[in-house]
């Protein structure tokens, strides 16, 4: 079963420019021009219940006008989306009631409140009788461990403390899919992974179909099996982390730690990435070299230490950022 449908999907703003100058100035008030900018440029894709999928992509690409049309607070120009058989455009209170968002930077609960009022608050929102409301925050205490502070005021919590009321909210309703916007934003590396364990926990218990947007790797790598690449309003990759993975990790990284220093400026398909004394860093270009003839070359005597990695995830995110996806064409 499909969550989310989206066919052919665009939308465009109209933005007023502005003149230079003081006559530049009154004309444009008396004769103002305008010019269209196309924020999402004919997307289309679809969203298995119960995937876990990352919509990533640079700074203006269309993601959270995207997102912003899957939750019915802009229309479309052209094109269609179905969230969970809804149209959120005719439909979006129907629709609020099947559907979550957390917002990293955005706070959702009333700090001066305690989670457990707050979450009594979104239970009467949505419809929820006292006892349907108790039962859930109980259940959703147990899994999120929110024990130690579901009684102290939302704002004297940690962010990270923060981020685990704001999901419990969310799901109070036990909404059918969950938006999580930049969701371990600011968070230190401990409270990130507790966070992400849960996700990948609350997914798998209640098959929720979560839809992530991150610019955190670890995110990406850690909770998603696929990935949508936007760019310029356009989709540039749509695939599974194993494809991406198998098609843009043509390179390997080689750090040696040697007894005496080596040059390999002269090797086709190795490149020099940094080198000091006896410590050299080597990105081996697979398609031009096997990693076996590469590593022929170093002479095995010499050899203190060696490390062989895959180049950053982060890395090859970037890349297709620059090339616009042409090798996920």
């Amino acid at each position: 079963m499909k969550a989310i449908e989206v066919n052919q999907l665009s939308k465009t703003f109209r933005v007023k420019e502005k003149d230079k100058g003081l006559k530049g100035s009154f004309k444009s008030i008396i004769w103002p021009r305008y010019r269209d900018i196309k924020a999402v440029d004919q997307i289309s894709f679809s969203v298995n219940k119960g995937e876990i999928l990352a919509f990533i992509g640079p700074n203006g690409a269309g993601k959270s006008t995207t997102i912003k049309m899957l939750t019915g607070i802009l229309y479309p120009n052209e094109g269609s989306v179905s969230v969970m058989g809804i149209d959120p455009k005719k439909k979006r209170k129907q629709l609020a009631y099947q559907i979550g968002t957390v917002f990293g930077q955005k706070e959702q609960l009333w700090t001066h409140l305690t989670p457990y009022d707050n979450f009594k608050f979104f239970g009467a929102i949505y419809d929820l009788s006292d006892q349907e409301t108790e039962t859930r925050i109980a259940e959703l205490n147990k899994v999120f461990e929110l024990e130690e502070f579901i009684n102290t005021p939302v704002r004297n919590l940690s962010l990270g403390q923060r981020i685990r009321c704001e999901i419990v909210a969310s799901l109070l309703h036990k909404p059918e899919v969950l938006f999580l916007d930049e969701p371990t934003i600011g968070l230190d590396p401990v409270v990130k992974e507790n966070i992400r364990s849960l996700i990948k926990q609350m997914n798998k218990e209640y098959q929720t179909t979560i839809f992530l947007t991150s610019h955190d790797v670890g995110d990406i790598e850690k909770l998603c099996k696929r990935i949508i690449i936007v760019n310029h309003g356009k989709i540039v990759l749509d695939d599974t982390m194993e494809h991406l993975k198998y098609h843009y990790l043509n390179k390997k990284i080689v750090e040696l730690k040697l007894k005496e220093a080596a040059d390999f400026t002269d090797e086709d398909g190795i490149t020099v990435k940094k080198s000091k004394g006896s410590n050299i860093k080597l990105e081996i270009d697979t398609t031009r070299k096997k990693i076996n003839d590469a590593i022929k070359f170093i002479d095995a005597d010499n050899i203190v230490d060696i490390n062989i990695s895959n180049v950053p995830l982060e890395n090859i995110i970037t890349n297709i950022y620059k090339e616009g996806g042409k090798k996920g064409k």
